[in-house]
């Protein structure tokens, strides 16, 4: 099974959030866009893990601090990929946001899993195989911060159901 960790936000935030999706459809046309359920900010991305890789997976989970979080989305970017783009909104790293990464990583580490060596970028993927070349300015679509209260810290599978991607919880906190 495919593990991942995410934060998952408040209804409010993700209205928000499906907004500037809805402005960058407008602007970019056709391309995959991330369904509002499965909107979440990945924290710990563990990859194909064996039955036994779950249960290190939900130690490591209820080890970890993990506070509700105020975070806000301040900015908007894309990750290049084949001559597509993925487009992002993000947040500023906060103390709060840091440390609860960190206790996170020194859990899974704990349980055998090998720490993630890119840098960590917080953001929310709006939209993924928009075409490379699109520009929009930030302010058209998002035009002021959107907070962002946490509704939990998530341990989840992704699978493919009916040829739809698919976040199963597989144990929360």
């Amino acid at each position: 099974m495919r593990l991942f960790f995410a934060l998952c936000f408040a209804p409010e935030a993700c209205r928000a959030v499906m907004e500037v999706q809805r402005r960058l459809r407008a602007l970019a046309g056709p391309g995959n866009y991330t369904r509002p359920e499965n909107l979440h900010l990945t924290l710990a991305f563990l990859g194909e893990q064996p039955p036994e890789g779950l249960a290190a997976a939900r130690r490591a989970l209820a080890e970890a601090a993990a506070p509700p979080l105020s975070l806000t989305f301040d900015r908007l970017g894309r990750f290049r990929q084949e001559g597509e783009a993925l487009w992002w909104i993000g947040l500023s790293e906060t103390p709060a946001l840091t440390a609860l990464y960190t206790s996170l990583w020194d859990a899974l580490e704990r349980e055998g899993f090998p720490r993630e060596r890119r840098p960590f970028r917080p953001h929310l993927t709006l939209a993924r195989r928009l075409p490379a070349d699109l520009r929009a300015e930030e302010t058209q679509l998002l035009p002021a911060p959107i907070p962002a209260e946490t509704a939990g810290l998530h341990l989840m599978e992704s699978l493919r159901l009916d040829g739809r991607l698919v976040y199963r919880p597989r144990a929360s906190r």
